[in-house]
C-alpha cells in the first residue's frame, strides 16, 4: 500500500484544485438557472406556437385584428418616446449644465417613478386625472357640473404615464453622457460664428446621438410592453400586444394563440435590445470626457435662471402631482360636498366586509408581497453574485505582454448579453412561459408551488443585481487577496474580511433593486398568482374591478402603502449607490 502523501505542496495544491471545482460549481449556477427558467419556457412557447406546424401562426399572422394591435403597440410606443424625449432633453441639459441648490435631491426623486410599480402608476394618474380624481373633484365644486368636466382619453393617460415612468431614463442616461462632453467644444464653434442652433444642430447633437439613439430605444422597449398603464388606464378599446397575450391566455383559454402573439412580441423585443446594446455601446465611446464639476457651473443670467426654474417645476408638477394625488385621494372621503379627511379605507384593509368565505385580507396580501419580495432579494443574490464574478473575471494573455484572447473576451461579452435577456423580455410572455412549461404532465405540481413566483422574479431582478455588481468587481485590484494570503488567510477568509467590504455598498444596492421589483411586478404575478395568495399589485387591480367607492378607496391606500415603500427603497438606494455602478 502506498503511503499519503501528507507534504505542503500536495495539500496546498489539492485544496487549490478544491478551491478551483466550487468556483466552477458556483459559476455554473447562474447559467443553470437561466437556462432552466429563462430559456425552457420560452423553448416552451415556441414548441406551442408550431404545435400544429405553420398552420397554427398562419392563422394568427393572417388575423388583421393582431396585426392592428401590433401597429397600436408600436404607434403608442413611439408617441410615448417622442413626448419622453420632448419634455426630458431640456431637463438633461439642466442637470448636465447647471449646479443648484436641491439638484441632488431633485435627481434623486425624479428616479423614483422609474422604479414604481406601473399599478401604483396607473393608479396614480387615475387619482388626479380620472372621473373621480382630485382635479374633476375640485372643478365639480367649484363649478357644480354635474358630470367630471376633463375626461382624457385611454390613450392620453396612457402616454402622461408613460412619460412620468420613463423621464428618468432620458435624464440619467442622456444628461449624465452630457454632463461629461467637454464645452469647449461648443465654445469653440461659437467662437467661429456659430449661431446657438447651429452649434446644437451641428456639434452637440451629433456627439450625444448614441446616448439619444440608447436612452430612445430603452424608452420604446419599455412602452412597447408596457402592461399595468394599459390594462388600468387604457380600457377595453386599447389592446397592445402584451394585453392582448394576457386576454388570450385568461379570458379566452387560447394558449396557442397568446404563445405566437408572444413569440412576435419577443422577437421584436430581442432586436431591439441587440439594437440597444450596440448603441449603448457607442454611447460609452471615449471622446474627450470632462469630469462634471468642470462642466457644471451656477446660472447666472435670467434666461438660464427661467430654464433651471421651469426644468425644477416640470420636475415637480410631472412627477410629484401624481404620486401626491394618490396619497391626498386615499384618505379624501368619497361623495360631494367639502372635502373630508377619513381613514376608512385604510381601516377596512383588515376586514371581511362581504362576509365571503374565500375573502383575502389586503394585509394577508401585503405579508404576501414582502415575503416574495424578501425571498426574491435572497435567490437574486446567491445567483446575480456568482454571475457577476463570472462576468468581471480578467481574462489571463498566455505570455506577459501578450494580447487578451479574443475568444475568452467573446465568450464574457455573450454571456453579459444573455444575462441581461430578461430585462428586455416582457413579464407577461414569461408567465405564459412558465404556464405552458408547466402544463407538462409531471410538472403540474410546480404550478401551486409557493417558489414559483419568487424564482420568475429571481429573474426579472437578476439583471439589475449583475448590473450593480459587476463593475465595482471589474474596478477591484487584486492585491489586497494576495496580501491578505500572503499573511496566511484562508481563500474564505480574505473574500469575506477583504473583498466583502469594498462590495458591501454594490451588494446592498443590488438587493434594494430586487426586492423593489419583486414588490411591484404585476404582469407575470398576474398570470401566476394563486387567488389565495394574490401579491400587493394584484389586490390592487382586483378592487379596482369592483364596484363601489370603499373598493376603489382600498385600491388607493393599497398604492399609497406600495408607493412610500418603493420610494423609500429608493431614496435608500441612492444613498447606497457605489459610484462605479450602472443604474
Amino acid at each position: 500500500m502506498r503511503a499519503l502523501d501528507l507534504s505542503p505542496g500536495r495539500v496546498g495544491g489539492a485544496r487549490r484544485a478544491l478551491l478551483r471545482a466550487g468556483q466552477g460549481a458556483a459559476l455554473a449556477l447562474p447559467v443553470a438557472f437561466l437556462a432552466l427558467f429563462f430559456f425552457y419556457p420560452l423553448f416552451a412557447i415556441a414548441r406551442l406556437s408550431f404545435a400544429d406546424g405553420m398552420a397554427g401562426v398562419l392563422e394568427t399572422l393572417g388575423t388583421r385584428y393582431y396585426w392592428r394591435a401590433l401597429a397600436f403597440t408600436t404607434a403608442q410606443a413611439a408617441l410615448s418616446t417622442a413626448l419622453t424625449l420632448a419634455l426630458g432633453l431640456p431637463g438633461a441639459y439642466v442637470f448636465a449644465r447647471y449646479e443648484f441648490p436641491g439638484k441632488a435631491l431633485l435627481r434623486a426623486v425624479a428616479g423614483v417613478p422609474f422604479v414604481m410599480p406601473t399599478v401604483v402608476v396607473a393608479v396614480a394618474f387615475g387619482a388626479l386625472l380620472g372621473p373621480r380624481g382630485l382635479i374633476n373633484q375640485a372643478l365639480q365644486a367649484l363649478f357644480g357640473p354635474a358630470t367630471p368636466p376633463i375626461r382624457p382619453g385611454g390613450l392620453q393617460a396612457v402616454l402622461l404615464a408613460h412619460v412620468f415612468y420613463n423621464y428618468t431614463v432620458i435624464l440619467r442616461l442622456v444628461g449624465g453622457f452630457w454632463a461629461n462632453l467637454d464645452p469647449r467644444l461648443e465654445q469653440a464653434a461659437a467662437m467661429l460664428g456659430a449661431s446657438r442652433l447651429h452649434v446644437l444642430l451641428r456639434v452637440t447633437l451629433p456627439l450625444l446621438a448614441p446616448a439619444i439613439g440608447a436612452a430612445a430605444l430603452l424608452v420604446f422597449i419599455f412602452t412597447f410592453t408596457s402592461f399595468g398603464v394599459m390594462v388600468i388606464l387604457g380600457g377595453p378599446r386599447l389592446a397592445t400586444l402584451e394585453v392582448e397575450i394576457y386576454r388570450q391566455t385568461a379570458q379566452a383559454l387560447r394558449l396557442d394563440v397568446a404563445a405566437t402573439l408572444a413569440l412576435i412580441q419577443l422577437v421584436c423585443t430581442l432586436g431591439l435590445s441587440l439594437v440597444y446594446t450596440r448603441l449603448a455601446a457607442r454611447a460609452v465611446t471615449p471622446l474627450e470626457l470632462q469630469p462634471r464639476s468642470y462642466t457644471a457651473r451656477p446660472p447666472r443670467t435670467r434666461r438660464e435662471k427661467v430654464l433651471v426654474g421651469a426644468a425644477m417645476l416640470l420636475i415637480t408638477v410631472l412627477l410629484g402631482a401624481p404620486l401626491a394625488a394618490l396619497a391626498l385621494r386615499s384618505v379624501l372621503a368619497p361623495g360631494p360636498g367639502a372635502p373630508r379627511v377619513t381613514l376608512a379605507a385604510y381601516l377596512a384593509l383588515g376586514q371581511n366586509l362581504t362576509g365571503s368565505a374565500f375573502f383575502v385580507p389586503p394585509t394577508a396580501a401585503i405579508a404576501n408581497s414582502l415575503r416574495i419580495a424578501a425571498t426574491t432579494t435572497l435567490l437574486a443574490l446567491s445567483i446575480g453574485v456568482p454571475a457577476a464574478y463570472l462576468l468581471a473575471r480578467r481574462p489571463t494573455p498566455p505570455r506577459p505582454g501578450a494580447p487578451l484572447p479574443e475568444k475568452r473576451l467573446a465568450v464574457i461579452a455573450l454571456l453579459d448579453a444573455l444575462f441581461m435577456l430578461p430585462l428586455g423580455t416582457s413579464a407577461v410572455t414569461l408567465g405564459l412561459g412558465y404556464m405552458v412549461a408547466l402544463s407538462v404532465p409531471g410538472l403540474g405540481g410546480l404550478r401551486t408551488s409557493p417558489w414559483l413566483i419568487p424564482v420568475l422574479h429571481t429573474l426579472v431582478a437578476l439583471p439589475f443585481v449583475i448590473r450593480a455588481l459587476a463593475p465595482v468587481l471589474r474596478a477591484r485590484s487584486p492585491r489586497q487577496r494576495e496580501a491578505a494570503a500572503l499573511l496566511g488567510a484562508s481563500p474564505a477568509r480574505a473574500w469575506l474580511r477583504v473583498e466583502v467590504p469594498q462590495i458591501a455598498p454594490a451588494l446592498a444596492t443590488g438587493a434594494v433593486f430586487a426586492f423593489t421589483v419583486s414588490l411591484g411586478e404585476f404582469g407575470a404575478t398576474l398570470l401566476l398568482a394563486r387567488p389565495e395568495a394574490p401579491t400587493l399589485p394584484v389586490m390592487i387591480f382586483r378592487f379596482l374591478g369592483q364596484p363601489g367607492a370603499l373598493n376603489y378607496g382600498q385600491a388607493l391606500a393599497l398604492a399609497t402603502i406600495l408607493m412610500l415603500v418603493t420610494a423609500a427603497s429608493f431614496l435608500l438606494l441612492e444613498r447606497l449607490r457605489p459610484p462605479g455602478g450602472e443604474f
